[in-house]
């Protein structure tokens, strides 16, 4: 099993914090990343963070904000989002990036979460 499966979505109001997980296979990922979309928007990327080095990459709109992070244990990576506001309201995916033997690479996602923030 590939696709990686997320959870933590909610209803929050304005200024609180969630933690959103995203459960993966115990197989070695190149990527894993946090995307999100709002009705009526286009999909658009939240945050990624290295398989290898566990390099960060953020979004401009959720820096000082939004922590990526990962449990190479528990196989599972973290989107911790604080000081949350109304705009950040969308369906959270989690994108794995997978390469094989031959050299392709394959992103997978998954089914995504919801998360409301209330005014």
């Amino acid at each position: 099993q590939v696709q990686p499966v997320e959870s933590g979505g909610r209803l929050v109001q304005a200024g609180d914090s969630l933690r959103l997980s995203c459960a993966t296979s115990g197989r070695t990922y190149i990527s894993y990343g946090w995307f999100r979309q709002a009705p009526g928007q286009e999909r658009e990327f939240v945050a990624s963070i290295r398989g290898g080095d566990g390099y960060t990459r953020y979004a401009d709109f959720v820096k000082g904000r939004f922590t990526i992070s990962r449990d190479n244990a528990e196989n599972t990576v973290y989107l911790q989002m604080n000081s949350l506001k109304p705009e950040d309201t969308a369906v959270y995916y989690c994108n794995v990036a997978v390469i094989y033997s031959d050299g392709t690479v394959y992103h997978y996602w998954g089914q995504g979460t919801q998360v409301t923030v209330s005014s």
